[in-house]
């Protein structure tokens, strides 16, 4: 089992910027594929990006290319998502997401392929 803890949310205006930190503690965290994802009020959580086990492979939705990356350290056992020029649409929660049933190379962008989530953290974007 890997705990997850994200943390680094917050209330910021359009265009600003917030680097989110997902802590995993319990398991060998290079074991796992990690992924963020978000979920606004009334609608349903989606992909936001995803880092292979050898942070060589990442994937990002169409919506935040450009403006967000995701990195990890396999030494301090976090995966961060930084996220610049943040528009008012990027206001949800945010959750990590670990899967330890895949290769080394690769990326996950299915939810309901992931095996662990953290409990979310708050981003609110004012316009």
């Amino acid at each position: 089992q890997v705990q997850l803890v994200e943390s680094g949310g917050g209330l910021v205006q359009a265009g600003e910027s917030l680097r989110l930190s997902c802590a995993a503690s319990g398991r060998t965290f290079s074991w796992y594929a990690m992924g963020w994802f978000r979920q606004a009020p009334g609608k349903e959580r989606e992909f936001v990006a995803a880092i292979s086990r050898s942070s060589s492979r990442t994937y990002y939705a169409d919506s935040v290319k450009g403006r967000f990356t995701i990195s990890r350290d396999n030494i301090k056992n976090t995966v961060y998502l930084q996220m610049n020029s943040l528009k008012s649409e990027d206001t949800a929660v945010y959750y990590c997401a670990a899967d330890g049933k895949v290769g080394w190379l690769s990326v996950v962008t299915v939810a309901s392929e992931y095996d662990h989530w953290g409990q979310g953290t708050q981003v609110t974007v004012s316009s």
